[in-house]
């Protein structure tokens, strides 16, 4: 079955260098999806996590070529999801691919962020993509996993979201007030902070700004949970 969809598809799409790529990826794909279980479950994870953050409304909503556009190379990696389940072809038109494209959820080398050993005596730490106050300096704590850690954020500043994919469970952290992918949460690693919690954060998910001298006033619900 997978052999003569991969024929039509090519016979009917590939006759141009670029529809041909196109087109083998999502051969390849399909054949990954069916042969192994596990990737399939994985992929479904990134996608039912896609689906949940797509249905909300954030304050401040960008489309993907207008991320690109405000953002560097890099933060948009990071940061921003490929929302739409198609390939671009030749002329604009679309193809819809047998299986949702995986969102694009980077993280920076460990030990390279402009943050990681950035310790300040006051002000806050913004999101990247919309300004959104996110984590006052005095949460940062150096924790050595090479990327910046806070043990709490702002209240209310970031969504917590179940990320299951590649075989394993964790928090993602998103920014409340465009989505933008930020890190995870790790708890109980036994740090001496108030919540025992470390918010993994990307550098390039990130920006600070010294005049702000908000304090923090002790741990929300969700980092006492």
């Amino acid at each position: 079955m997978l052999a003569r969809r991969a024929t039509t598809l090519f016979s009917t799409l590939a006759r141009s260098p670029r529809t041909a790529v196109l087109a083998s990826t999502t051969v390849l794909a399909s054949a990954l999806l069916i042969a192994n279980p596990s990737i399939r479950n994985n992929l479904g994870s990134f996608h039912s996590s896609s689906l949940q953050m797509a249905s909300k409304q954030y304050p401040t909503h960008l489309t993907e070529q207008e991320w690109r556009m405000k953002l560097s190379p890099e933060q948009f990696r990071v940061r921003c999801r490929l929302s739409s389940p198609h390939f671009l072809l030749e002329g604009g038109k679309k193809l819809t691919s047998p299986s949702p494209i995986l969102r694009e959820k980077g993280t920076e080398m460990a030990g390279t962020g402009e943050y990681d050993k950035h310790y300040p005596g006051k002000g806050v730490y913004e999101c990247a993509g919309c300004g959104q106050p996110l984590y006052t300096a005095d949460t940062k704590f150096k924790s050595g996993c090479g990327w910046p850690a806070y043990f709490d954020a702002i209240p209310g500043a970031v969504d917590e979201h179940v990320d299951r994919s590649w075989g394993m469970e964790r928090i993602e952290i998103t920014c409340s007030g465009c989505g933008g992918h930020l890190g995870h949460i790790f708890k109980g690693e036994g740090y001496d902070t108030p919540t025992d919690a470390r918010h993994c954060v990307n550098s390039v998910s990130i920006k600070f700004d010294p005049s702000k001298d908000m304090k923090y006033e002790g741990p929300t619900k969700e980092a006492k949970a």
